[in-house]
């Protein structure tokens, strides 16, 4: 038996005087309520209740029980407002995981903007270049790259991340700019190993059809800022998220090539721990982050 139901139970069945009318008020039949208070009346150890042809009046024991659970059930509808408060405004602690680049050139500034917005929210940042278990690690939301694995977790797609192949002018000066696929294999590579781990980029012509094409690793790197300084340095080419290179790109430090050949873009998802009852502060960052991911977004990334 639902112990608190039991007290809330009891108490309604004291202040009406009657089983039928407390079953009835509480939405269950008389016998269930009956067998209800015996149950709590047999794990107590004693009579509760006088019943007669009259109606029920409490025991002196039960007079004094009567009073304590009505402060438990005041503490308990205490308790669940103030869950329900917090379940359906923006605040209390709100710990979010993404990647490092994408975090601090993207969601660092977004996150501050939605902290003025709702100023009763702290925010702890968790910046990880790998999957985390939402669960486990206590992160009530994750913004994740590329195609999502089935899962029980909750998620919300947010945007598309596209790349694009940069080099700075100098280097293109060099070693002349490449025009086709073909000319890759005369030029040096910056490789981002988590997601061109095998030194082949992929490339999707005006057909829509998929060229995969080797390029000449001379650094491999898991950070794509460490990628985007050796391609502002002259070293090569670098395949980059657009929110990376794009002030770059803007600064004239590097410029876009091979334009006529797209690299694969990546769909970005806001994933939290459970697709039901979300809480107020996930559900309204990230319903918040999908009015700020819209076209070109990358170009206000900082």
């Amino acid at each position: 038996m639902d112990r608190i139901q039991g007290i809330r139970l009891f108490i309604r069945v004291v202040d009406l005087g009657s089983f039928s009318k407390a079953a009835a008020d509480m939405g269950m039949g008389q016998p269930a309520a009956t067998k209800q208070v015996a149950q709590l009346e047999k794990q107590l150890g004693s009579r509760l209740l006088h019943r007669s042809t009259h109606g029920v009046m409490p025991t002196e024991i039960g007079l004094l029980y009567y009073d304590k659970c009505k402060l438990i059930a005041h503490h308990v509808e205490e308790a669940e407002s103030v869950a329900a408060l917090m379940q359906s405004q923006v605040q209390g602690g709100l710990r979010i995981s993404t990647s490092v680049a994408f975090g601090r050139r993207v969601l660092v500034p977004l996150v501050m903007r939605f902290m003025q917005l709702n100023p009763k929210l702290q925010v702890e940042l968790l910046f990880e270049d790998r999957y985390v278990d939402l669960v486990e690690q206590g992160i009530d939301l994750a913004i994740r790259m590329g195609r999502l694995a089935d899962s029980t977790l909750g998620a919300r797609f947010l945007g598309i991340n596209p790349w694009v192949v940069v080099a700075s002018p100098d280097y293109l000066a060099q070693r002349g700019t490449p025009q086709k696929l073909a000319d890759l294999a005369q030029h040096d590579a910056l490789v981002y190993s988590t997601v061109q781990g095998d030194a082949r980029w992929l490339f999707t012509g005006a057909d829509g059809r998929l060229r995969p094409t080797a390029v000449n690793s001379i650094l491999r790197s898991n950070n794509l800022s460490a990628l985007l300084a050796a391609a502002r340095g002259g070293m090569g080419l670098a395949a980059l998220p657009w929110y990376v290179a794009h002030e770059s790109v803007a600064a004239g430090a590097v410029q876009p090539v091979l334009s006529d050949w797209a690299l694969p873009s990546q769909e970005i998802h806001a994933v939290y721990p459970s697709p039901r009852q979300v809480p107020a502060k996930v559900s309204g960052f990230v319903e918040w982050l999908q009015g700020q991911i819209g076209e070109n977004w990358w170009e206000r990334a900082s």
